[in-house]
């Protein structure tokens, strides 16, 4: 089973709308290379665009100048998730209720999918998709009758569980939401006269659009008629951000839960230094996501740093390509040694986490070839030992290596001199609120505890 972990942006009042959400997006390309799309409001119906691929793949001159009109937009970044790699799965997603066009972007995984699934098809709800997102789409549109659109958002919320941060067009009304958790980043920011919408602070520097604040948990922000308000759905849950996207998936120029990525993973390079010294040649990354980890590292152990892994930047993020086959190919043309480099060099490797291990000791067994004396490995995050059931794509439990084998035993099957994980002290020392964050993935304390069926099959891999 895959879970759903993207980018959402949207942009109020702005005469470029579907091209601001098009920038939008390509700077949050990073969160999702297999589908994009975008939805504008041309002041009588909803227009759309989606389609496989990145961002300019999608998306050309004539769909932003000409067919995508309107001075309100949002827009979608997707990866593998709920639901299968075809364009019907494809976001935002939209439907025409009565008089009501609803357009709905999605980044996060609800827990309670399969059984609200049913209940809404008992009751006769009809489902194009097999993603989570349409079922909130249902969900709102059960809340509708006699309500305000607003009223029926903050009761479809409160009957989904699970990660949300959300985007909706509403006819001409805007509406952001993000779960009472907190799991998944949203931020408000503003260009000019126009309020903007996105997942990480990043797509707002490229628009040079001004970062007002976080969405906060259990939030919803309504923007109509250029009027902004804000809502407490009141619905009393402790903050559980992902600390996954300080660690790997957030991009280091971003603001992510009021934490600069960037400060946040050279301060776990810190302390891994700090926790687990070792006389060495020189420090390097396996590039990119490992790269200010350890230049913190570098920088507190005094060990030089050095590049002598090279990325090809043409082959997409192995985290997140839909298929092992696809992970196993990039694996061999995504990173390249420079050679003259390695021979009888001892040699620290920092990165930010081992999920199944299979890629690591491909890159060891390489440097082992080319010459390394010795070879440590330093994890700017402790073992990975627990399935997320919040969005983040990590191999089931069965596959995590971390959750089967103690570090030893790791140690030896990738090939390595030593291996050390950050502590979870050291990664809670290098963030600002510790106490905001889930931290699941290490310790297998769910805030939310998910339905049978996803459980199992996360557990399983099946």
């Amino acid at each position: 089973m895959k879970r759903e972990y993207c980018g959402v942006f949207g942009i109020y009042n702005h005469a470029e709308a579907a091209r601001m959400t098009y920038f939008g997006l390509y700077a949050l390309q990073h969160r999702g290379q297999e589908s994009a799309g975008i939805v504008t409001w041309d002041g009588t119906t909803l227009r759309e665009e989606r389609g496989m691929g990145l961002v300019p793949e999608v998306f050309n001159e004539r769909h932003l100048s000409t067919e995508l009109k309107g001075d309100i937009a949002i827009g979608h970044t997707r990866y593998s998730t709920t639901g299968a790699s075809l364009l019907r799965n494809a976001q935002p997603f939209r439907v025409r209720y009565k008089d009501m066009d609803i357009a709905i972007a999605h980044n996060g995984n609800l827990v309670n999918t399969m059984e609200l699934r049913s209940k809404l098809e008992a009751r006769g709800s009809i489902f194009q998709t097999t993603n989570d997102s349409e079922v909130i789409v249902h969900l709102i549109a059960k809340h509708l009758n006699g309500g305000t659109i607003e009223e029926a958002v903050i009761a479809a919320c409160r009957e989904a569980r699970g990660a949300y941060s959300l985007l909706i067009l509403a006819n001409d009304k805007m509406i952001a939401v993000r779960d009472p958790h907190g799991f998944r980043p949203l931020l408000l920011g503003k260009v000019g006269e126009s309020h903007v919408f996105a997942s990480e602070s990043c797509a707002f520097d490229l628009l040079e659009a001004e970062l007002i604040r976080s969405v906060k948990p259990g939030e919803m922000i309504v923007i109509d008629k250029g009027k902004i308000q804000s809502y407490d759905m009141d619905m009393g849950k402790k903050s559980h951000n992902c600390i996954f996207e300080l660690v790997y998936f957030a991009r280091p120029d971003s603001i992510v839960f009021g934490e600069n990525v960037y400060f946040c993973r050279k301060a776990m390079g810190k302390h891994l230094a700090q926790e687990a010294p070792v006389d060495a040649d020189f420090v390097m990354p396996f590039p990119d996501s490992g790269v200010y980890c350890a230049v913190g590292y570098a920088q507190e152990s005094g060990v030089p740093y050095e590049h002598a892994m090279i990325r090809n930047h043409y082959v997409g993020r192995t985290f997140i390509q839909p298929s092992q086959s696809m992970r196993d190919f990039s694996v061999r043309v995504k990173i390249n040694p420079v050679k003259d480099m390695i021979k009888d060099k001892r040699i620290i490797i920092v990165d930010d986490s081992i999920v199944r291990g299979t890629t690591i000791q491909t890159r060891v067994k390489k440097l082992r070839e080319l010459g390394a004396r010795e070879v440590h490995f330093r994890v700017s995050c402790p073992p990975i030992k627990h399935p997320c059931f919040y969005g983040i794509d990590f191999a089931s439990k069965g596959e995590l290596i971390a959750a089967n084998h103690p570090v030893k035993e790791i140690e030896r099957f990738i090939g390595l001199d030593s291996l050390h994980y950050l502590s979870i002290e050291g990664l809670l020392k290098s963030v600002a609120n510790p106490d905001d964050y889930c931290l699941a993935c290490f310790t297998g304390k769910y805030p939310i505890e998910c339905e049978g069926n996803l459980k199992s099959c996360l557990e399983c891999g099946c």
